[in-house]
C-alpha cells in the first residue's frame, strides 16, 4: 500500500497538467478570466511610472484606467488603493506584483 499511494498521488498530479505546462491547465470557460489578466498586465507594464504614482498620490487617472481593466467594482476602489498604497515600495519595485492584486481585486467582485 506504501508504494501504491504514491504512485497513485502521482498518476493523478500528471493528468491534471497540461503538456509541458508545471501547473494544472486553467478550468474550462477561464478564457475571458485570462484576457482580463492579459489587459491588466499589458497595461501595467505600459504605464508602470504613472500608475506608481497615482498609488502614492492616492488616485489619479492611471490608477482609475487599471481598476476599470481589471474589473474592481467602483465601491471597492477607495479601500483598494489604500491597500495598494501601504505596499506602494513593493508595487513600485515589482510591476508583477501590482498586476497580480488588481486581478485579484477584480476577481473578487464575483
Amino acid at each position: 500500500m506504501r508504494i501504491a499511494f504514491p504512485a497513485l498521488l502521482a498518476l493523478l498530479l500528471a493528468a491534471g497538467c497540461g503538456p509541458g505546462l508545471p501547473f494544472p491547465s486553467p478550468l474550462p470557460g477561464s478564457a475571458a478570466e485570462a484576457e482580463r489578466r492579459g489587459a491588466v498586465e499589458v497595461f501595467v507594464k505600459a504605464n508602470h511610472p504613472a500608475l506608481s504614482a497615482d498609488i502614492v498620490a492616492g488616485g489619479g487617472p492611471s490608477l482609475t484606467r487599471a481598476f476599470d481593466i481589471a474589473r474592481v467594482p467602483a465601491a471597492d476602489r477607495a479601500a483598494r488603493t489604500l491597500q495598494l498604497g501601504a505596499d506602494a515600495g513593493l508595487y513600485a519595485a515589482n510591476p508583477g506584483a501590482l498586476v497580480t492584486a488588481l486581478v485579484v481585486y477584480g476577481s473578487a467582485a464575483g
